[in-house]
């Protein structure tokens, strides 16, 4: 979660400007409340929080004060309430160390107790204050702070964390990262130095990056730079460069990202198509393997679900689907030969990381699907695939979830050596697809007429059941309206007992094998007075509302998603509520 971003040695002298516009672009990680530091050219220390979103300006003292370093923190709370006392960043009892964080520190309450007794004094509720007058403390008999003392106080804390701290007496910043993400961008021409959560942040300033390794330790003084390894020796940065289209960055035409996202994916699944070469050479490596699992965290984990029933269907081979923070408790029947096909947008789920490391201990190999070169799952698999989905700036997933699908669909039809059938599928899927996004109309009618309710239901049997799960997902999202999906089998064994007079039902129906047994369970929901939505190609005298959507074999997830996407949307905005950045959630999810 969280997001941080640092510039420092700014020719232009606009640091606090540059941060604040910098935090705006990882809100995603984190919108509960968000601080500032700066070192303005006289000496003085400028130090902002809020609470809540970022606003679009703040008091022009603060952003046009001539700075040449400044620290930032868009916040997402685990340790102590939304307040301005808890927003970063921290500082020790001087307040000459200052301090920003992402993940949690496991051990706090106890390095808490012992700082006390020392008589240190705490100002907020947070695990990440202990950090400061830790250093503090440390620093009381050392003539300058070394990497061996940095490493000291880091090597007390439990947990996976990533810090920058800043020393505005000494000009001084350093970073340091356990499995949560921190990237390093320098722009050469104008000498600045950036430090972010996410290269999204800086692309706009600097394309030459770098990604910390664990246990790293990166340190920026008088317009110099050192990174030293986990052994304590300096070693030197082979940078990458990374290009980003701005365009992909903006909103254009729509008013919410989440729409805009949704509206993207036809392209998307087009570009997939044209990556035969990638996806057979990504196929080879999984015949070979004894053993596949899936495994992600919400949206990621209903696709690894979908990929179980496309590799048992249409490649006739056994893969299992676990939630990623719990198949680190079922790492135990891994072989070498195993492959964990791991599923992630950011590519920095700490959940993802965690059992990935517990992979490699056990020596099975392990093939990233992700959004983000250059992430921490991107640089730990042995074989990797982009989504090449463009930044996804919404909080919620749409068309990272598409793209997923769409790979596993190839992925499966290359196992069974058809390709082409599984292109044939897809470019079927974008048709309909495409039909879906321009006649959104009828489904605003329906988000209109379903908006005052307090509970959706959406059921589907096979490929379908993931569907209603992702679909559920995406309603409670952002709409806060609950909702839940079902199989549609599961329907008699309890979850019927919850239909009453127009309980709304979306019944998701191909036309495949599990048409007719759909359809009998929408009759049983009916017979109970539920409102029925049905999906299909084909139309039912027991649908209240029926969308057709064109058969499309096993492409038929992606239109049908698309529809509960859009219902989503627009049961959000027609409640007055923000589709992007939902309340308690945010983009990237770095802690435990």
């Amino acid at each position: 979660m969280c997001g941080i971003f640092a510039v420092y040695n700014d020719k232009k002298q606009k640091a606090f400007q540059t941060v604040f516009q910098g935090l705006k672009t990882l809100e995603y990680r984190g919108y509960d409340s968000w601080g500032i530091i700066a070192k303005k050219e006289n000496g003085e220390i400028l130090l902002y929080k809020k609470t809540g979103k970022l606003p679009p300006s703040v008091d022009k003292n603060y952003l046009l004060a001539k700075s040449r370093f400044a620290l930032g923190h868009t916040r997402w709370a685990t340790h102590g309430g939304i307040s301005e006392k808890n927003s970063h960043p921290h500082f020790d009892c001087q307040k000459e160390i200052f301090v920003v964080h992402n993940g949690i520190i496991e051990n706090f309450s106890q390095l808490k107790k012992a700082l006390l007794k020392k008589n240190h004094q705490f100002t907020s509720e947070t695990d990440t204050e202990v950090i400061a007058h830790l250093l503090e403390e440390n620093l009381k008999n050392e003539k300058t702070l070394t990497p061996k003392i940095l490493q000291s106080v880091f090597k007390k804390i439990k947990g996976l964390n990533a810090f920058i701290v800043f020393i505005p007496k000494i000009n001084l910043v350093f970073a340091y990262k356990n499995s949560s993400p921190i990237v390093f961008g320098i722009d050469e021409k104008n000498q600045q130095f950036f430090l972010s959560s996410d290269y999204g942040g800086i692309i706009s300033y600097t394309k030459k990056i770098y990604f910390l390794e664990d246990e790293e330790i990166l340190i920026i003084k008088n317009k110099k730079f050192s990174l030293y390894d986990k052994d304590l020796k300096e070693k030197s940065i082979k940078f990458i460069k990374i290009t980003q289209n701005q365009e992909r960055l903006s909103l254009g035409k729509y008013p919410h990202f989440t729409l805009k996202e949704i509206n993207e994916q036809p392209k998307i699944i087009e570009n997939i198509l044209t990556q035969e070469k990638e996806i057979k050479k990504l196929a080879a490596v999984i015949k070979k393997s004894y053993d596949n699992f899936f495994i992600g965290c919400g949206t990621a984990y209903y696709a690894c679900l979908a990929g179980t029933y496309l590799f048992s269907k249409i490649a006739k081979r056994h893969a299992s689907a676990s939630i990623a923070s719990e198949f680190s408790y079922l790492v135990d029947f891994l072989k070498k030969e195993s492959l964990v096909i791991a599923l992630s947008q950011s590519g920095e789920t700490i959940d993802i990381i965690s059992s990935i490391k517990k992979v490699k201990e056990k020596q099975a190999k392990v093939f990233a699907l992700t959004n983000v070169l250059g992430s921490t799952l991107y640089r730990m698999s042995d074989y990797k695939m982009l989504l090449n989905a463009g930044p996804e700036k919404s909080v919620v997933a749409t068309k990272s979830f598409t793209a997923k699908i769409a790979i596993l669909i190839l992925l499966a039809y290359t196992l069974k050596n058809d390709f082409n059938q599984g292109k044939i599928s897809l470019e079927k899927a974008i048709d309909e697809l495409k039909k879906v996004l321009t006649n959104s109309s009828k489904i605003k009618k329906i988000a209109d007429l379903l908006k005052d309710h307090h509970h959706l239901f959406f059921l589907g049997r096979g490929l379908s059941y993931p569907l209603a799960l992702e679909s559920a997902l995406k309603v409670k999202e952002i709409s806060y309206i609950h909702a839940e999906g079902f199989p549609a089998g599961e329907l008699k064994h309890g979850v019927i007992a919850l239909i009453e007079k127009n309980t709304p039902v979306i019944v998701f129906n191909p036309e495949d094998e599990t048409y007719e047994d759909t359809l009998s369970s929408a009759y049983e929901v009916k017979a109970r007075g539920g409102y029925l939505i049905g999906l299909s190609s084909k139309k039912d005298q027991v649908y209240d509302q029926f969308i057709r959507i064109e058969n499309c074999q096993e492409g038929n997830i992606i239109p049908y998603v698309a529809f509960s996407q859009l219902l989503a949307y627009y049961l959000t905005v027609l409640t007055k509520k923000d589709p992007d950045k939902p309340r308690n959630l945010a983009k990237s999810v770095t802690v435990k």
